[in-house]
């Protein structure tokens, strides 16, 4: 349906907070009407934070690609490095690669607050260099702490991207929803790439290589990235006026931000115990069907490209429609499928495995569109890095309990874990306020 000039979709204040196309294109000075919890409230017009170039869009949405391959390259290889360091198993390796998920989680903090203050250009420098060489310094390990020390240093610039890399692209953004999905897909591909192109390297060139050839291309991002971008006239925090697409109470954003946190902490232990146990599990799932390491990598990456659309989609319908029914049945999708996939085998637990994966990561734009919608520019980095440090701080213990669980029980076990914490975020999702639209006479 063609949208009518000087009108706005009855969803549109749901996500955008923006009002809709006079027939010249410009915005209206009045913003559109909805409900939060009962309460009426108005939009507010985005004007106070620069465009974001499309060199930088491009670029930032391959950072995030970047970011998340590289924290899953040791998982993809973990089989093979364990066996050139001597252990016996990949399990007793895995522990190592806490430290990665750590600082990804407790490094969002202070560099969302360096976002904001001291610019986040400036950051997204710091990324490309900082990630090319941490992974040409896992390259180079000896041994199980030696490794784990370079990849906890992956982990600190990792941390960089999600409290600035995504604000800086939202910056004025028309449909924050599309903008959040299309990103979450080219993150999420970077995670396919992980599974294909480190168990091609590994298998042609050694472990080594799956660190040292992406490593040597984000340093060349990184300058690509400097000659593209253009410096910030100021940092976010300097900008003298703001305000928040949508503006509610500090009762009320405090319950947002509340549930927003404490479904990110169990949605993120789904993201970490799938993305880093599902070369393992897929292996283990397929034997017999398939045994060479990279075609089960293939086939994990075909998966994990097909599951990322499902951000794109769920992008598209928060423009549309209310986030709570949404996010409310993305998450409750999981609980029955997770608790199959623990039985499963062959053919038929691959087809739950991608319907567990579209699932798990179609709820990840959610709370970047909590964010987008609620929070002021001026501070969105700093209140994005608060929410990253306390759930990925605390979902980085589905690293260190992946390999002595599976160990001891299983991955039945596991699935089944997971389809416990699955219902644990419907829960929470449940306790957001609702959200209507309002006829332009329920506020004077």
């Amino acid at each position: 349906m063609r949208r009518k000039p000087g009108r706005v979709r009855s969803h549109a204040c749901a996500m955008q907070g923006l009002v809709g196309d006079s027939p010249q294109g410009a915005r209206n000075e009045r913003a559109p009407l909805c409900s939060v919890a009962g309460r009426p409230i108005r939009a507010a017009p985005l004007h106070h934070a620069p465009m974001t170039s499309k060199a930088a869009t491009v670029l930032l949405n391959i950072a995030h690609a970047v970011d998340h391959m590289f924290l899953l390259i040791f998982a993809a290889a973990v089989a093979a490095i364990a066996a050139d360091f001597g252990l016996a198993r990949w399990e007793d390796l895995m522990p190592y690669g806490t430290g990665a998920f750590v600082l990804y989680g407790l490094g969002a903090l202070p560099a969302g607050r360096l976002g904001d203050v001291w610019g986040r250009r400036s950051m997204m420098v710091l990324f490309f260099f900082g990630m090319g060489g941490a992974a040409l310094l896992c390259a180079v390990t000896r041994t199980p702490w030696e490794l784990a020390g370079a990849l906890t240093l992956v982990g600190a610039f990792s941390a960089i991207y999600h409290p600035v890399g995504i604000p800086m692209l939202l910056q004025r953004a028309q449909r924050p929803g599309a903008t959040i999905g299309l990103n979450g897909l080219v993150g999420n591909l970077g995670i396919a790439v992980a599974a294909l192109l480190t168990g091609l390297l590994t298998d042609r060139l050694g472990w080594r290589a799956a660190f040292a050839v992406p490593g040597l291309a984000c340093i060349v991002l990184g300058f690509v990235f400097m000659r593209m971008v253009p410096r910030e006239a100021e940092p976010p925090a300097r900008r003298k006026s703001g305000t928040a697409p949508v503006r509610l109470t500090p009762a009320l954003l405090a319950r947002v931000l509340a549930v927003m946190t404490a479904a990110s902490i169990t949605g993120s232990m789904l993201f970490n115990f799938t993305t880093n146990g599902n070369p393992q599990l897929l292996g283990e799932r397929l034997r017999g069907i398939v045994e060479e390491p990279a075609l089960v990598g293939a086939l994990l990456a075909a998966v994990y490209a097909l599951a990322s659309v499902a951000q794109v989609v769920v992008g598209w319908l928060i423009d549309r429609f209310a986030l709570k029914p949404l996010y409310l049945g993305v998450t409750l999708a999981q609980v029955p499928i997770l608790f199959l996939a623990a039985s499963a085998q062959g053919w038929v637990f691959y087809l739950l495995l991608l319907m567990a994966m579209v699932f798990i990561f179609g709820a990840i734009p959610f709370s970047d569109s909590m964010i987008a919608r609620y929070v002021d520019d001026r501070i969105r980095s700093s209140v994005a890095g608060m929410r990253f440090t306390i759930s990925l701080g605390v979902s980085s213990l589905a690293v260190w309990l992946l390999g002595p669980v599976v160990k001891a029980s299983g991955f039945g076990t596991l699935l089944t874990a997971m389809a416990v914490i699955a219902l644990c975020t419907s829960c929470a999702v449940l306790l957001l306020p609702s959200e209507r639209r309002l006829p332009a006479s329920a506020v004077s």
